[in-house]
């Protein structure tokens, strides 16, 4: 079965949790981090959301509402740091993490070799209360097969959340759900769609025909269908620019089950993206095989070499059991992608037989030279003499 490889965290009323991690005096108290003399209110407890301070309430406001609030300034440097500290525990359990901004980020597990649902959820269970126990600070998580289901669920049970949404349940997860809680949909958007077409949960959006729906959001239909069925295709991206990843898919146009034909389209993303990574000065350490089913799920698992590289020979033993390990439905296949992470700098490594792999580098990077203008004049390995996309 298809694992819940994707984890959004969320981390809780994070600026205020970070003060609190150096006053904890203060738990369990209504406070909020704003300026007091013509301010905001940029982070507010839960306590203090009770009362109805919400952010960026005006804090004159906020102190109407609540009286007994207690306000906190800025402590300048602490929420960077708190942060980094966050997503580098995170990193921790894998190589692949999205900081998306100081307190939201994406994890994805695929590199991980989980083979079961419940030692994902075990070891992101141990992330959580990891972050807790050394940076005192409350955090979120969802899990799910893709970073729109992860998000939505990772917002549902704040504070200290913890929702799994089990692959294949995506839309049945959506559907009782209000439409504001889809990306996009804001109070206004929300509060309209209600009023002029009587549209308030997800699953009253599904039930609508196409022609309906084209009525309402015009050529954005099929994305917002798409979006209220579960349905995201999006890969995690790390933020620097020293740890970005290279990725390539192909999107079959017929469903295929030939494993053969898909290891060897999986040797030859492999062959377009290594002289890329080349050409940038970069070495890769990790590769990462993912599937997708007709149904839009998918799955995927990854493996990390001892040390990055910049050459294809080292990642070609580790196709067909990547592919195996991800393919566990052993149904015909949408897409197969291959993505490779762990980047590093090329330069000033020391490897192993440093003779031998210098090389064949430098012979790869003639066939490089040689095969530079988008045809392949060289032919690198035997996978290569069949490369048109396979049939179904």
């Amino acid at each position: 079965m298809p694992l819940p490889l994707i984890v959004h965290l969320d981390a809780d009323a994070f600026f205020v949790s970070c003060e609190l991690a150096l006053k904890p005096e203060l738990r369990g108290t209504k406070c909020a981090v704003g300026g007091r003399e013509r301010g905001i209110i940029s982070s507010a407890s839960y306590e203090a959301r009770a009362c109805g301070v919400y952010t960026p309430m005006p804090t004159a406001r906020a102190l109407k509402v609540c009286p007994d609030l207690i306000l906190l300034p800025h402590t300048s440097g602490l929420y960077g740091k708190m942060s980094r500290r966050m997503f580098d525990l995170c990193e921790t359990l894998t190589p692949l993490v999205q900081r998306n901004s100081i307190d939201e980020g994406y994890l994805d597990l695929g590199p991980c070799g989980f083979t079961t649902a419940a030692a994902v959820e075990a070891k992101v269970r141990g992330l959580q209360a990891r972050i807790a126990r050394e940076l005192e600070l409350p955090v979120s998580f969802g899990l799910a097969a893709n970073k729109l289901i992860a998000q939505i669920a990772s917002k549902l049970r704040k504070p200290r959340g913890f929702v799994v949404v089990p692959p294949g349940a995506e839309a049945e997860f959506l559907a009782p759900l209000p439409l504001g809680k889809l990306p996009g949909i804001g109070a206004k958007t929300e509060a309209a769609l209600a009023e002029r077409h009587g549209l308030r949960l997800v699953r009253d959006l599904t039930a609508r025909n196409e022609s309906e729906l084209e009525a309402i959001f015009g050529p954005g239909l099929r994305e917002m269908r798409a979006i209220a069925l579960g349905q995201d295709d999006r890969p995690v991206e790390t933020e620097r620019d020293d740890a970005k990843s290279y990725s390539q898919q192909e999107t079959f146009g017929e469903d295929i089950g030939d494993f053969a034909a898909i290891e060897r389209v999986a040797k030859g993303m492999v062959d377009e993206l290594l002289p890329k990574i080349r050409a940038d000065g970069k070495r890769v350490r990790t590769l990462t095989v993912k599937v997708r089913y007709p149904d839009f799920t998918q799955e995927a698992h990854g493996q990390s070499l001892e040390s990055a590289t910049d050459l294809e020979a080292p990642f070609y033993p580790l196709i067909a059991p990547l592919l195996r390990a991800a393919w566990r439905r052993r149904r015909p296949l949408r897409l197969v992608s291959v993505r490779f992470s762990g980047v590093e700098e090329g330069g000033g490594q020391l490897e192993m037989f440093a003779q031998d792999t210098e090389k064949r580098r430098r012979l790869a990077g003639v066939l490089d030279h040689l095969n530079r203008g988008g045809r392949e004049q060289v032919v690198r390995h035997g996978h290569q003499l069949t490369r048109d996309p396979p049939k179904g």
